[in-house]
């Protein structure tokens, strides 16, 4: 028992003033590159592919993500980031095959939510950055979507940990639907500046049919994303809500001591 609140204790030190800075600020970076680029429009939203501001973009998204992974990293308990890289197997492979079959629809962030259920929003958050910049290796497409899925996660383990989100099937759909409309906004700019709207097969095709209806990029992205992202993690959030009901007590409660200690560093 001396030892395990010794070593909780440790963990909560590891949560230096610098650290909790670099969080801050690898947040606020993301966030101003979101509203400088949704809200100040810097561009022809329809002349944007491979242009300046898409660089930035990925700048300023890939700087704030790097440094929320700095700062979250060192302090995961072992057991935390012995899960993570399986979840990383379960988002690539889930993934691809989604993305080879033409469905709009993702499907990517299973076991990232599925870490935010048990380990709380940092282990989510963290995992949903790595899950994009490992799996980047393979597919480029995916790495520039990392600060989303860091979103993602963290908003995850928040919903599941402070609001119950796991109460009910009732209160799993409603915040998937809320977890999609907000992942659907910090991923558009970038499905129209780097990708021009054409990031995925299936989601690529409901742009384009919203563009040959009259749509402007920004509004055919953003009404897929609307449409796609909601029912997307309404699913992802299904599947994780049945797989934990499904683990045995014994292992969930393993990671309650990693998940409340993810909350009260927040």
């Amino acid at each position: 028992m001396s030892h395990t609140v010794s070593t909780q204790a440790a963990q909560k030190a590891e949560w230096t003033p610098a650290r909790r800075a670099l969080v801050i600020a690898g947040a606020v970076l993301i966030a101003v590159t979101w509203l400088y680029f949704v809200l100040v429009h810097p561009a022809d939203w329809d002349q944007v592919t491979g242009s300046g501001p898409g660089i930035a973009l990925l700048a300023g998204y890939g700087i704030g993500t790097a440094l929320l992974l700095a700062a979250v990293i060192p302090v995961l308990p072992a057991r935390t980031l012995g899960l993570i890289p399986i979840a990383i197997i379960i988002n690539s492979v889930v993934g691809e095959i989604v993305g080879s079959i033409g469905l709009p629809l993702y499907l990517d962030s299973v076991g990232t939510v599925l870490v935010a259920a048990l380990a709380g929003p940092v282990a989510g958050m963290a995992t949903g950055a790595l899950n994009n910049v490992v799996w980047g290796l393979l597919n480029p497409a995916a790495l520039p979507f990392a600060a989303g899925a860091a979103l993602v996660g963290w908003l995850a383990g928040v919903f599941i940990h402070r609001f119950n989100a796991f109460r009910n099937i009732a209160t799993v759909i409603g915040f998937g639907l809320v977890l999609g409309l907000v992942g659907g906004m910090v991923a558009a700019p970038v499905a129209a500046y780097v990708y021009g709207g054409t990031a995925g097969v299936g989601t690529g095709a409901l742009v384009s049919l919203f563009r040959e209806m009259g749509g402007s990029l920004i509004a055919s992205v953003t009404t897929q994303a609307f449409i796609s992202d909601p029912v997307d993690k309404v699913i992802v959030m299904l599947v994780a809500f049945f797989t934990v009901k499904a683990l045995p007590n014994r292992t969930v409660a393993a990671f309650a001591p990693q998940a409340k200690q993810s909350k009260q560093t927040k």
